[in-house]
Parts: structure tokens; C-alpha cells; sequence
């Protein structure tokens, strides 16, 4: 069993002691049973039998306080690992193939694999100790006659047999109700970030709840229902083998067999004894059958997040000097297929030299490859051909993080987090007061040791926190992504006449990705791109704005 594996292979030493303590647990349990049939039989000496009855009360509950507290460790501390190492997997995956993945993938292996397991390594060491109840008995049926333990295996086998069969089925259910659990995981995001969109249009609404969610959500219930059902019918089938097994021992033997009525009370005492034992392991089964095809799935997802390599994810970056004096993309291309698009987008070949100091506006129409180009300078994309310089000298694979830590990005799709993480400054607290100030966000937002008070902002002010993160980094080089598009007018003006200008100040080098383009000319170089192309790539003064077109988002975005 897959579960069994993945305990085995983090610490085997604690699980076999874990398994032996469980045994000696289930042993004790037969061995009460042994001792309540000989005391009601009178077998043996009324002394023997006390003593030991104690001593199997004082061993039952010991052995079993230490296979739970050692499986409880083992089952948490394998699960901690499982956790870390996904994390760390997602961390490690190059950007574009965590993004072809599609996050969908990776919440639902967190939030669907993940308590799939916990739930079932909670139930092992009663698993394990309801097992050994199971094989004591049995044993201790073989000491009470030979020819019941035969007959028992023999219908144990048969219900083993006939529990496989629809067990097999029931895996296969399992896995395509996982399966689909993938596309509904992909639904809730559709539903929960466009719930705007859904809310303003009846039709789509309507469209999305019964041709799309509702079909997933009726297919994902009828796969888990019939395995569910396949299971019920099998352990039902299993106690139906067991009551047969008394009926027969109690009905037909003795008119087959001289059987003394205190055997026949040995014999009905020990199975009815471990119907509910051998319940208990029947009904964890399917559990632990969903446990497989979770811990199969995340170690398939596992395996395809560092499929195309994998990165440093616990690297402390650059510890030294950021100084630099070039960043040069030399032939740099990139292609990947868009989501619902046959052809593939295809940037470049892009030449382009970034120095210190200069202010730098990167325009061009949607879908023209603005994002895309700066992920390749930031070095979050690699380039399929072509390479990326720095002082001259191309950045290897092994020196990405170091050559990613001279930069501080703002994306158009930010993600913003409730403390300043790696931002470790004694003074923290009084810096970010200073560009809460400078961002007019100290009457809403304090930091106290790192963590900001509150993130419930609206989308503007969140960029503007998520700038403070970029400020208190101070790295060389800065990159703005549509940065100004969720600004009123005032503090757009802010941004572009007083931000932007105290940095290039301070010896910063800045990127702005913009559409403003009645702020063009207080930069210092205009890069335009059209269809993954350079068009331009000077100085302002040679630009000539009207030669363009205005893009129809400019307006949309100065009203926002």
C-alpha cells in the first residue's frame, strides 16, 4: 500500500516499533478474551487467571498508548515533509511551467490530497491495533481447534477474494472523482474571482452555474457515490461472511463433529469478538484507498512541477554588493502557447542594453509582449535561445537568483502579503512610516515588527502597499507593471512626477510598463513593442507620440 510506503520510507525504525507496540496491543486484546473464556469455562486456577488479568491490563493500554503516540508522530511528522516538500516543489518550478500547470493544480492537492491523508493517517494506529486484535484471535482460534482456523481462513479468503473485486472497481471510481476534482477546483476559482463578471450578466450567470459548474459538481458526486456504495456493499458482505461463520460453527458443527459445548463457546465468543475489529478494518479501507490516490497525485504533480528543472527555493540570494553597470538582452526569444489560442506567441528576437540611472517606459499595444519582456529581464522567464547579460557576462542557470535579486517588480497581478517577509531591518518600522507617508497611507496602514496592520484596502491602495514592499527592498533596478492603472488622477500624477523622479534620483533604474502616454516624455528612453517585436527603442525627443495611435485603455485607465 502506497500510504504504508511513504511512512516506511520517512522513518522506518519508528514505524516498525509503532506496528510491533499495535501487535502486542491486539495480542493483549485476544489474550483477555483467552482469559475471560477459561475463567468462564473454570479451566484453570482462579490465581492464574487474576494475575493475569493484570498483567494484560497494565500491558493492553501501554501498548497501545505507544503504536498511537508513535504512528501520531510519525503519521505528522511524514505529513509536515510532505507539506514542506510541495511547497518547496512549487517554489523550485521554473514560473512559466507553474503557470502552464495553472494554479488550479496546485490548491487542489493542497486543499483536497493533503486532507485526504491527514484524515487517514489519523486512523492508522487504530488500523494497526484493530488488526492485531484480528490475527490474535485467529491464533488463538488454532489453539482452541485446528479445523475452525482452517474454516475460517478458507471463508477469509473467499471474502477476500470477493471483497477484491469490487475494491478494483471502486479505485477506479476513486480516481476519475479525483480526476474531476482537478476541473472543479479550476471552476471555484472561476467562480470566486469572477464573480463580478457573473453578477452583471444574467445570462452568463445562468450559463455557468447549469452548463458548466453544476455538470462538474453531478459528476464528481456520482463517481465518489459509487465508490462509496461499491465499498458499503463490500463490507456488508464481509459482516454477512462473518455471521455465516458463527451460524455455522454453532448450527452444523456439532452435527458433523464432537464439539464440547465450552469449545463452542470459545469458538462463538472469539468471532463475535472480533466482528467489530475486522468492521473497523474493512471500513479504513477505503480510506486508505483515497489516501493512494492522493499521495499518487501529488507525487504526479510533483514530478511534473520540476519536469522542465527546478530552482534554488530556499537560496538567500545575492548576500553581497548589487553593483552592476549592464544588463544586456542579446538575441533573447520566448514562446508558449496561450490558453485557447492555436498559434503560439513568439517574443523577439529582442537586442536591448539597460544601464544605471535611467528612466525607461515600455508601451506598446495589449498582448504585445510588455509583461513578457520584462519577466525575461527580471530572469522569471528563461529564453529559448539567445541569452541574458550582466556586466557583460551571460547569467548561468546556477547564478539566476543572484542576478534576480538586482531587481525589485511590481506586477499588474500583485500578490500582496500581511507582513514585510525577508525584510529583516531593525528599523523597519520607522522606514515604512517614512513611505507610508510618501504613499498618503499612514492614516490606514501601520507596521508593527514587519507586519502591516491591515491589507483591506481598495485595489489602488494595495499597489501602493505593495510599492512600500519594493521601496524598503531598495534594489538597483525597478520595474512597474501598469503600476498607475488602479490610481485616481491625483496620486497617478504623484507617481509618475514625484515617485519616479526621487528614484531615478537615488541612482535607481526604472522601468515603467504604461500606457499613460501623456507622461512619455519625462522618460528617459521609450521602448515600444508590437507583436512580441521592438519597434522603438530611443530617446524621447526622437519619439514621435503621434506617429501612434493613443491605446483606448490610456482613457479607461485615468478614470479608474
Amino acid at each position: 500500500m502506497r500510504l504504508f510506503s511513504f511512512l516506511l520510507r520517512y522513518a522506518p525504525g519508528k514505524l516498525v516499533i509503532a506496528v510491533t507496540a499495535g501487535i502486542i496491543s491486539g495480542a493483549s486484546n485476544t489474550g483477555l478474551l483467552a482469559v475471560f473464556n477459561s475463567a468462564l469455562v473454570g479451566h484453570r486456577s482462579k490465581t492464574a487467571l487474576v494475575w493475569s488479568f493484570v498483567a494484560l491490563c497494565i500491558l493492553l493500554p501501554t501498548s497501545r498508548y505507544v503504536s498511537e503516540i508513535l504512528l501520531a508522530h510519525l503519521s505528522q511528522g511524514a505529513l509536515f515533509d510532505l507539506r514542506v516538500r510541495l511547497a518547496t516543489q512549487v517554489l523550485a518550478a521554473p514560473l512559466r511551467h507553474l503557470e502552464e500547470l495553472g494554479p488550479h493544480r496546485v490548491m487542489s492537492a493542497l486543499a483536497e490530497d493533503v486532507p485526504v491523508i491527514t484524515g487517514t493517517l489519523v486512523s492508522i494506529p487504530l488500523l494497526c491495533i484493530n488488526t492485531a486484535v484480528v490475527l490474535g484471535a485467529l491464533i488463538y482460534l488454532g489453539l482452541l481447534s485446528f479445523k475452525v482456523l482452517l474454516g475460517m481462513l478458507c471463508f477469509m479468503a473467499l471474502g477476500i477474494a470477493t471483497y477484491q473485486i469490487p475494491v478494483v472497481r471502486a479505485m477506479r471510481w476513486f480516481r476519475l472523482a479525483r480526476e474531476v476534482g482537478d476541473k472543479l477546483y479550476s471552476q471555484f476559482r472561476d467562480l470566486t474571482e469572477g464573480a463580478k463578471e457573473l453578477k452583471l450578466h444574467g445570462k452568463r450567470r445562468r450559463a455557468f452555474l447549469l452548463d458548466v459548474f453544476r455538470p462538474t459538481a453531478d459528476t464528481f458526486r456520482k463517481h465518489s457515490i459509487a465508490a462509496i456504495t461499491v465499498y458499503t456493499g463490500a463490507a456488508s458482505w464481509g459482516q454477512i461472511l462473518a455471521f455465516v461463520v458463527i451460524g455455522l460453527i454453532i448450527f452444523v458443527l456439532p452435527s458433523i463433529s464432537h464439539v464440547s459445548e465450552a469449545a463452542l463457546f470459545g469458538y462463538t465468543l472469539t468471532l463475535l469478538y472480533i466482528i467489530n475489529p475486522l468492521q473497523v478494518v474493512l471500513n479504513t479501507v477505503p480510506n486508505l484507498t483515497r489516501a493512494s490516490v492522493a499521495l499518487r497525485k501529488i507525487d504526479q504533480l510533483g514530478v511534473e512541477l520540476i519536469s522542465t528543472g527546478s530552482e534554488e527555493a530556499l537560496s538567500e540570494g545575492l548576500a553581497g554588493d548589487k553593483k552592476w553597470d549592464l544588463v544586456e538582452l542579446k538575441g533573447v526569444t520566448h514562446a508558449y502557447y496561450s490558453e485557447g489560442e492555436v498559434d503560439s506567441f513568439i517574443l523577439g528576437p529582442v537586442d536591448l542594453t539597460i544601464c544605471p540611472g535611467q528612466l525607461i517606459f515600455i508601451i506598446g499595444g495589449n498582448g504585445s509582449g510588455k509583461t513578457t519582456l520584462a519577466k525575461l529581464i527580471v530572469g522569471l522567464y528563461s529564453p529559448e535561445s539567445g541569452e541574458v547579460r550582466l556586466n557583460g557576462s551571460a547569467v548561468a542557470k546556477d547564478r539566476v537568483e543572484d542576478y534576480r535579486e538586482h531587481f525589485s517588480m511590481v506586477f499588474s497581478d500583485f500578490h500582496l502579503f500581511d507582513a514585510l517577509l525577508g525584510i529583516g531591518d531593525s528599523d523597519i518600522n520607522d522606514r515604512a512610516l517614512q513611505y507610508l507617508i510618501k504613499l498618503r497611507l499612514e492614516n490606514k496602514v501601520t507596521v508593527n515588527d514587519g507586519r502591516l496592520s491591515t491589507t483591506s484596502l481598495s485595489q489602488g491602495q494595495r499597489k501602493r502597499l505593495a510599492l512600500l514592499t519594493a521601496y524598503l527592498e531598495d534594489r538597483p533596478i525597478y520595474i512597474f507593471d501598469e503600476w498607475a492603472a488602479d490610481q485616481d488622477p491625483s496620486f497617478k500624477n504623484v507617481f509618475y512626477r514625484d515617485l519616479l523622479p526621487e528614484l531615478k534620483a537615488r541612482g535607481k533604474t526604472i522601468l515603467v510598463i504604461t500606457h499613460d502616454d501623456h507622461y512619455y516624455n519625462l522618460a528617459d528612453r521609450i521602448i515600444k513593442l508590437e507583436y512580441g517585436k521592438i519597434e522603438y527603442d530611443g530617446p524621447v525627443a526622437s519619439f514621435e507620440i503621434n506617429a501612434f495611435s493613443r491605446p483606448a485603455t490610456s482613457a479607461a485607465a485615468e478614470n479608474s
